[in-house]
This record gives C-alpha cells, sequence and structure tokens, in this order.
C-alpha cells in the first residue's frame, strides 16, 4: 500500500533483546516486588510467608533508615549541583582554544576512568586521621587545621562529595563540550552585530541551546547520586557509625545480616524513589529545550 512504510528490521528481530531485557530486568524487580512484602530471612529462605506491608512500617520507623534516606538525597542533590557546575564551567573554558587544551581535558576526564576501588581507597588513605592530608598540614606549620577527616559526620559526607565531584565533573565537561560545538556560530555573529555583550550572548544563545546537554549530565547525575553505593562503602563504610548510610548501603547490610525481606523493601523503595526523581528532572529540563 502507498503511504506505508515497511520497517527496516521485522519485529521478531527484537525478540531476543526484548527476551534478555525481561529476564534479566523486569523478572527480578517483580520477584523482589513480591518478596518486600513477606518474611523471609534465613530461617526462611525458601519458604517466605506473606506479612503485607510491615517491612515498610518497620524500615520508616528505623532512624538509621531515615537517616539514610536524607543522606542519599543530600549526596545526590550536592554532588548533581557540584559536578554539573564545574563541569560547565571546564566546559566554557576548554570549548576554546586554549594552550594544552587536550592535554588539560585529559587531565580533568583521567579520573572517570579509574576504578572507584583504586580511588576510594586512594582517598581513604590520604583522609585518614595520620594520613597525607594531615602530614602535609602538620609538615608545613599547619597542625592547628589537622582533622580526623573521616571521624566526624560533616567532614566524611564533605568528603564523599568532595571525591564523586572529583571524579565525574569531567565526565561532564564532555558532555558539555559536546554540546556547546553543536551551537552554530552564526548564532554569536548575528549576535554580535546587534550590539550583544559576552555576557548577553550567554544568557540568551549559550544557556537555551545547552540545556539538551544539562538534561542529559543532570538525569545521569541524579540517579547516580541516589543509587550510589561503592565510593561511600570503600571510604567510609557507612561511618562513623551510620553518619553517612546511603540506602544502597543500608540495604546491602541489612541483607548481608539476614534481613532479606526488609532488605528487598528498601531496594524497592529505592528504586521508586530514582525512577520518580530522574523522570521529573528529565521532564524538566526537557521542557525548555530550544530547537537549533
Amino acid at each position: 500500500m502507498k503511504g506505508k512504510k515497511k520497517s527496516i528490521y521485522p519485529l521478531y528481530a527484537l525478540l531476543p533483546a526484548l527476551l534478555i531485557y525481561t529476564v534479566f530486568s523486569v523478572v527480578p524487580v517483580l520477584i523482589s516486588l513480591i518478596l518486600s512484602f513477606t518474611d523471609w530471612n534465613m530461617n526462611r529462605l525458601f519458604t517466605p510467608e506473606f506479612i503485607g506491608a510491615s517491612n515498610y512500617a518497620e524500615l520508616l520507623k528505623d532512624p538509621v533508615f531515615l537517616r539514610s534516606i536524607g543522606n542519599t538525597f543530600l549526596f545526590a542533590f550536592a554532588t548533581c549541583i557540584l559536578k554539573t557546575g564545574v563541569g560547565f564551567i571546564l566546559a566554557l573554558a576548554l570549548v576554546k582554544k586554549v594552550a594544552a587544551r587536550g592535554m588539560l581535558r585529559t587531565i580533568y576526564y583521567a579520573p572517570c576512568v579509574i576504578s572507584i576501588t583504586v580511588v576510594g581507597v586512594l582517598f581513604k588513605s590520604i583522609l585518614a586521621n595520620r594520613g597525607l592530608l594531615n602530614n602535609v598540614l602538620a609538615g608545613i606549620g599547619l597542625e592547628s587545621l589537622t582533622h580526623d577527616w573521616l571521624g566526624s559526620y560533616a567532614t566524611a559526607i564533605g568528603s564523599v562529595i568532595f571525591v564523586e565531584t572529583w571524579m565525574w565533573a569531567g565526565f561532564n565537561m564532555f558532555i558539555f563540550i559536546s554540546g556547546l560545538q553543536a551551537i552554530s556560530a552564526d548564532y554569536y555573529e548575528s549576535a554580535t552585530l546587534d550590539g550583544a555583550s559576552g555576557f548577553e550572548k550567554f544568557r540568551h544563545i549559550t544557556l537555551p541551546l545547552i540545556v539538551p546537554s544539562m538534561t542529559v549530565v543532570v538525569t545521569l547525575s541524579i540517579a547516580g547520586g541516589l543509587k550510589v553505593f561503592d565510593i561511600i562503602y570503600v571510604i567510609t563504610n557507612g561511618g562513623p557509625g551510620f553518619d553517612t548510610q546511603v540506602l544502597a548501603t543500608y540495604t546491602y547490610q541489612s541483607f548481608s545480616l539476614g534481613f532479606l525481606g526488609e532488605s528487598t523493601a528498601g531496594s524497592v523503595i529505592l528504586a521508586v524513589i530514582v525512577v520518580i526523581i530522574s523522570f521529573a528532572m528529565n521532564r524538566y529540563f526537557t521542557k525548555r529545550e530550544v530547537e537549533m
């Protein structure tokens, strides 16, 4: 029939991908959702008993769980703001033709390709009470500034936020550079002819047209921050005490202690939070995108 386009690939070509996605993504999510409503522990490993929403009620009464939610949001939004801001500033500086531009881009991007375990162990040794940072401060006569950086809540959570920003700001930089390079120079030339200042060109051309890149960066940063596990686990392991516990580490430790039902409920709560916030942020920025 005229006007009816045929698909390049037959629908059955999608079946292997759909099957793999269903088996490894959809089915585990459904099983987790079901098990979150059961009394599932090491004594009932193969015979979980349905108990309704009791696991969720127990979690919401646990002060450690509530604190882990607060830490998760703090970490996610703080790192998102910092990674986005630093990445954007670096992109603005290195999208221009400056000396050693290629080398500087490589230096800023390099941290994100290093193993998170290696980064965590490195910074843990630097920030330890008798670590490199305190030794350097003491060596240059600033012993009064030495501190047990991982021994108190404020400095411990601040340290992991700093490490996460250091690791991923360069990655975001490259996304922004791609977005900046996609903006036609004609817009800037026309604005210059109209007498626009540098700030006006940045505000009315760069910012509106960089929103698609901003959408990608913010969505990835928020989702990654809400799901954070490895960097917290390696550097602080949720300590001191439970001060830097986040949802992922709380769920992991609950599962390790044999509270399988409660830990599954925690993972469901985490998944719901990640999906809702990531979708909301993506929708917010998508509505503000401008056609180039």
